[in-house]
């Protein structure tokens, strides 16, 4: 579904964009594991600006299929009040695990808080969640690669793949 280099050539826009819009905000980088690791890896690499990171660990998919019950597994170690935060996400299907990280997120009164998604699966929007920088939007079906998986393997692929009949 996407090259390494097509990969590549987004995560460069992405960084591009949020360098123009947080700089100079001395924002946190907040990564949702374990999907996402890959993916800002890439992306802070490309910023040439101060910031900092932190990750925090949901869970809401059993096998293929989302729950739709979210569960904050490992909360972010730093405090985020008063800091502009980026929450990264490998992919944005229903929206549901989103809205319950960012509501859970803004009990700790960070100044802002922005999404970078390398996916967003519009097909299966049932929360609306604002996305501020989206590397690709696309229909439906189930991805691999660049960090995601499924049953816990294929993180590794240096690609974005689609897997067919993945239940």
């Amino acid at each position: 579904m996407l090259s390494q280099l097509d990969l590549d050539t987004t995560i460069s826009r992405l960084a591009y964009e949020i360098s123009n819009d947080v700089a100079d905000l001395d924002p946190v980088f907040v990564g949702i594991l374990k999907g996402s690791l890959i993916f800002m890896s890439d992306l802070i690499r490309q910023l040439d600006f101060p910031l900092t990171t932190d990750f925090l660990s949901v869970s809401s998919y059993q096998g293929t299929t989302s729950t739709g019950l979210v569960r904050i597994l490992n909360d972010v170690a730093h405090p985020i009040a008063n800091r502009h935060v980026i929450l990264v996400e490998d992919i944005v299907d229903s929206g549901q695990t989103l809205h319950h990280v960012i509501a859970h997120l803004r009990l700790k009164n960070p100044a802002s808080i922005r999404i970078c998604s390398l996916l967003d699966k519009t097909a299966r929007r049932i929360t609306p969640v604002a996305i501020s920088y989206i590397g690709h939007q696309f229909a439906d079906g189930f991805v691999v690669g660049f960090g995601m998986d499924y049953r816990g393997y294929y993180r590794n692929l240096p690609y974005v793949g689609l897997i067919k009949d993945a239940n």
